[in-house]
């Protein structure tokens, strides 16, 4: 997986393949199926809770078929921060667990930390990263990839039409530059044209994970036409064929939502 893909419903990132926790009641959880030039690629769950002024998202992903046997990919991601009513998400902590390959237990933390006028992104104690973190201005008043989806969120309900947000997933910094496109009724739901350009750590400056492409990336996200703005399809190039991602279902609040 890219820094493209684990933006997408942020970040792709595993799932044991059993029955989940149930939701709290004020949580929207949901399934999807993600696929690679057709073939089936991984299962994600995304629980994203919204209220008191604070947000709380958490994606699971666990690869299978080919992509499974080539990347052994699974994990967990957490981010959680402040939103306030009219205002952009302030991120405060964004903690990651996978095996990618025969990297096991893997964990990636970050703390957003005041510092002056600015925020800055720290990586945390347990954090198991070897590279060295991007410099300082990388990661100055940057949201991680799943506060980035909250970002896009936030500002598409102020009515915003085009935007950038900045990105930072502890190994690389990007934007997502959004447009909104025109409403078509043919297409239900509000569509996005996002653009994922490379700013640093990109060719090796910082990865573990290879060499990624610094070249910009297209990605089409469709969000649900209500006040949920749900994450309905994705779709990326990965080595020039499409990741699509598309929703199962949504489960009731208050149950357990099986895999």
């Amino acid at each position: 997986m890219t820094a493209l893909a684990r933006f997408s419903l942020s970040i792709v990132l595993g799932l044991t393949c059993a029955a989940a926790p149930a939701a709290q009641a004020d949580d929207v959880v949901a399934l999807y199926q993600a696929s690679w030039a057709g073939v089936p690629a991984a299962h994600i769950r995304l629980t994203l809770h919204d209220g008191q002024g604070a947000y709380r998202s958490e994606v699971a992903i666990s690869s299978e078929g080919l992509p499974h046997l080539v990347t052994r990919f699974r994990g967990t991601a957490v981010s959680e921060g402040r939103l306030g009513a009219g205002q952009a998400p302030a991120p405060m902590s964004y903690e990651a667990n996978y095996d990618l390959r025969k990297r096991r237990d893997r964990k990636l933390r970050m703390a957003f930390v005041a510092r002056g006028s600015a925020v800055l992104a720290e990586r945390g104690p347990e954090d198991t990263s070897r590279k060295k973190p991007l410099a300082e201005e990388f990661r100055r008043n940057v949201v991680d990839p799943l506060s980035a989806l909250t970002a896009i969120q936030a500002r598409v309900r102020r009515g915003e039409t085009g935007f950038t947000v900045p990105v930072y997933d502890g190994a690389r910094r990007f934007d997502a530059v959004v447009r909104v496109l025109a409403r078509d009724p043919k297409e239900p739901g509000i569509h996005l044209a996002l653009t994922l350009k490379a700013i640093a750590g990109f060719k090796g400056e910082s990865s573990e994970d290879g060499d990624p492409d610094d070249a910009p990336r297209p990605v089409k996200l469709t969000l649900s036409d209500d006040t949920r703005l749900m994450p309905l399809a994705m779709s990326v190039p990965i080595f020039y064929l499409p990741l699509d991602v598309s929703l199962l279902r949504i489960c009731a609040a208050g149950a357990p939502c099986e895999w």
